[in-house]
Formats: structure tokens, C-alpha cells, sequence
């Protein structure tokens, strides 16, 4: 029934797309030649249009399958989804666009393929995310759920099963457990689903029971059993999943590689390190900062006048901080601070009622108006708009010997506002939260997780900051 239910899913999700492209054939039909909104007469009849749009819905229908659009959805999250979306309307695009050429179709306006291809992102993007939340919400009232069956009883199964119950949306529900050693104690038996039989059991369960998929959560000592495993897993048509002893040390997202003809697991997997999604980000900042600059330059002027008329000294603070590939650089704020004496490196943090502060300075601390200058950090290369916020060596040099991972923050550009910042973790807050955070962000980057932080980040605020 559950791989009757996906099947009739994905061949909704086909038909779904190509006729909502034919519904934006019409709509761009209607703006642009009959809404009277863009006075234009069509050099085509509207056969015309509908046939190539009937092309174009095949090929967009064709190039999802090719590159897996239609494959089951539960476990993905809508921001893979719409990359993919975008990526094939793309591809199918230059098709249409080089097939026209081909046949000397040169009379199809521009202006209607570009409000046709807008139109077509944007409304299958709306229906896909309306279907995923209603799925979601279905899901969670106990509909089209899909059974687990998980192999190991101890800590990583018992794990699973914890994180599997705090996600009912995604319509998972664990049978139980089959292991060779374990038994429930009074509390367990009443908090975990049974332990149903030993590993060697697992053919004659998989035909007694509903078992959609089968997770191997067990210890290095078991791997031996991995094989037989798979193989009855497979003579019965029920997906494997293996969750390996040492997760801890991998990433949210792994990333399998081939080296030397043999599969590997990345440890640390960084999107950022695809030159196209760094030149995006990049053009992203570029474009972002220079917006900024230019809205928030009288305010700047306000803020600089400030500094100047109540307290000697400059009015730009330069710090160093430790930025990407642990590469120093001159990080700019307005000075909130007196100067003071040469005196060795300053390595104190700052307090809420820190003496060394002007009355100025406090207020554009405070509202975070001291950052501003930073956004020329950004123009110049050194910063991102969003990233992990950088520190100055010295701690650098501190936490790195006692923070886990703390220096995996460095392998992309420190940000003005990052996932920690947008989430509270700003001031004295847990330095151990703050890189789960930051690794977090690095893990899982795109643009619209950028776009996310930095409109979180305006509606909450700079929380923390002093």
C-alpha cells in the first residue's frame, strides 16, 4: 500500500508540473496580450504558443526524471527541492530556446517567455510547498506512514529512535527492534517499542510484518553480519539504511567520494567550496553591502559624527580577527570605546557595564549601529554578509585547544550576522553553542538559508549585544 501510495504520489507530482505550465502558457498569454497591460499584438497565433508550451512542459517533465525531481520527498528538505526545481526549468529553458533556433522559430516574444518562465517557478514552487505541508500535516495525524524496523537495541539504536519520535511529520513509525543481547528493563519497556527477536530473525520478520525500510544501527563488532543483512533485506524488496557507529565524527549532510576506484565518505563536506556557489555568495555580498552602504550612509554620517563629538580619537576602530583559512585581517566598527594606553594587546572581553565605554558608545553598541563600517569588510573581500563571526587571534589561539571543532568556522568568510548570532549566541553566550551553530550554517548553505538569517536577524534583532 505504501509503495502504491509513493508511485501514485510521484505520478501526481508529473502531471501536476506539466499542467501547471500549460495554466502559465495561459496566464502569460493573457498578461501580455490581452490584459491590455503591455500593448502588444501576438506575431503568432495562440496555437503556436500552446504547442511549444506543450514542448516545453514535456521536456521540463522529462529532465526531472532524469535528474531524480521525482523521487520520494519526506526526507528532503523544500530548499534541495527548489534548487532542483530551478535547475531543471533552467536546463529545459536553453533546450526550448536552442530547438526554436534549430526550426527558425524567431517570432516568440521575450518578454512572454520571461513572464512565462516566472510564472512557472513561482507556481510550482507554491504548489509544491502547499503539497509538502499538507503531506506533512497528514503525516502527522497518522496517515500515509511508512514502518522502520531498526537492528540494534543499544545506544545508536535507542538514538534513532528518540530523534525518529521528535519528527512525526516526516510519517516514519518504528515497529521495533530485533538485537542479540539487549532486553528492556521496566523503564525502557515502557518508553521504546519491543525488541521483537535476534538479527538472525530478520527474513522470517520481514515477511510476518509491514516493514518498509530496515536501519542498521549497530555496533563495529556486528558489521560481520552486514552482508546476510542486506541480502534479506533485498530478497524481500525493503529499502536498507545503515547508520554508521562512528556518525558523531560526520557531518549533518555526509558526502560520498570516490578515491582510488573505492567510495568514501567527506567528513566535512562545505557547499561553499563549489565555485559556483562561491561566486554566488559573493555576488550576493557584493551587491548586498553596496545596498546597504548606500540606504545606511546617513546614518553612518550620524553615527561618525557622534563618535567624533564625544570622544577624542578616531572614529573607525580596527581590530584584528581571524577570517577564512585562519587568514588575518582589519575588521572595521565605529569606536564605541576610549583609547587607551599601548599597553600590549588589549585581550579582555567587553561587559555590559564595561567603564571603558563612552555614553555614545554604549547606545551604538547597544543597537548594533557600531557594526555598520563592516559592510565595507564585505565590499573588500574580507567578511560575508552571513557567516560565523570572527575572533581575534588570541582567543582563536584559546579555543581552539579546549572547543571542539572550533576551527572548522574558518573555512568560510566570517559574516556581519550569522545562524549563532540570528538564534541569541551573541556576548556571553556558550561558545561550544555557537560552533555547533556555525558548522550547522557551513553544512547546509545556500542563498535562501543566507536570505532566512538575515531577515531573522532583522525581525529579533541583535539580542545579546552590549
Amino acid at each position: 500500500m505504501i509503495r502504491r501510495n509513493q508511485q501514485f504520489l510521484t505520478q501526481m507530482y508529473m502531471i501536476a508540473d506539466f499542467v501547471v505550465i500549460q495554466l502559465c502558457f495561459l496566464a502569460a498569454w493573457w498578461l501580455k496580450f490581452r490584459s491590455g497591460w503591455m500593448d502588444y499584438e501576438p506575431s503568432l497565433t495562440i496555437e503556436s504558443y500552446a504547442y511549444w508550451s506543450m514542448i516545453y512542459g514535456g521536456l521540463a517533465v522529462l529532465i526531472g526524471i532524469l535528474v531524480s525531481l521525482y523521487l520520494p520527498k519526506r526526507k528532503k528538505r523544500f530548499v534541495d527541492e527548489f534548487m532542483k526545481v530551478f535547475q531543471v526549468h533552467s536546463v529545459a529553458i536553453f533546450m526550448l530556446l536552442g530547438l526554436m533556433f534549430f526550426v527558425k522559430e524567431i517570432n516568440i516574444s521575450r518578454t512572454y517567455l520571461a513572464v512565462y518562465m516566472s510564472l512557472n517557478l513561482l507556481s510550482i514552487m507554491l504548489y509544491r510547498y502547499v503539497m509538502k505541508k499538507m503531506l506533512k500535516s497528514l503525516r502527522q495525524k497518522g496517515y500515509n506512514r511508512q514502518f522502520v524496523l531498526i537492528l540494534g537495541a543499544g545506544t545508536l539504536g535507542k538514538r534513532f529512535y528518540n530523534n525518529l519520535e521528535q519528527y512525526p511529520e516526516l510519517g516514519y513509525e518504528a515497529i521495533g527492534f530485533l538485537d542479540d543481547y539487549h532486553t528492556w528493563d521496566g523503564l525502557e519497556e515502557q518508553r521504546y517499542k519491543p525488541i521483537l527477536g535476534t538479527v538472525d530473525q530478520l527474513s522470517g520478520m520481514l515477511e510476518m510484518l509491514p516493514v518498509d525500510e530496515v536501519i542498521l544501527a549497530l555496533p563495529l563488532d556486528a558489521h560481520s553480519k552486514y552482508p546476510s543483512i542486506i541480502a534479506d533485506c533485498e530478497k524481500a524488496g525493503v529499502r536498507t539504511l545503515i547508520i554508521p557507529d562512528f556518525f558523531d565524527y560526520l557531518p549533518a549532510r555526509p558526502y560520498f567520494d570516490n578515491f582510488a576506484g573505492m567510495p568514501m565518505i567527506n567528513v566535512r563536506d562545505i557547499p561553499l567550496d563549489m565555485t559556483g556557489n562561491k561566486m554566488a555568495k559573493r555576488m550576493f555580498d557584493i551587491v548586498f553591502s553596496l545596498f546597504a552602504i548606500v540606504m545606511m550612509m546617513p546614518v553612518m554620517l550620524i553615527v561618525a559624527l557622534g563618535v567624533r563629538l564625544t570622544s577624542p580619537g578616531p572614529v573607525i576602530f580596527k581590530q584584528e580577527r581571524v577570517g577564512l583559512n585562519r587568514r588575518n585581517f582589519m575588521m572595521y566598527k565605529f569606536r564605541s570605546m576610549k583609547i587607551r594606553e599601548e599597553s600590549g594587546e588589549d585581550t579582555g572581553w567587553s561587559t555590559p557595564e564595561d567603564p571603558r565605554r563612552t555614553r555614545f558608545g554604549t547606545f551604538i553598541r547597544k543597537t548594533s549601529l557600531d557594526e555598520l563600517p563592516q559592510f565595507f569588510n564585505v565590499l573588500f573581500g574580507h567578511m560575508s554578509v552571513v557567516g560565523p563571526r570572527p575572533e581575534r587571534p588570541y582567543y582563536v589561539e584559546q579555543f581552539k585547544g579546549e572547543v571542539p571543532k572550533y576551527m572548522v568556522k574558518h573555512h568560510v568568510r566570517p559574516g556581519i550576522t550569522g545562524w549563532a548570532q540570528s538564534n541569541g549566541l551573541r556576548g556571553d553566550t556558550s561558545i561550544e553553542e555557537r560552533i555547533k551553530h556555525d558548522i550547522f550554517y557551513i553544512e547546509n548553505w545556500s542563498l535562501l538559508f543566507d536570505i532566512r538569517i538575515i531577515f531573522k536577524t532583522i525581525r529579533n534583532g541583535f539580542k545579546n549585544a552590549y
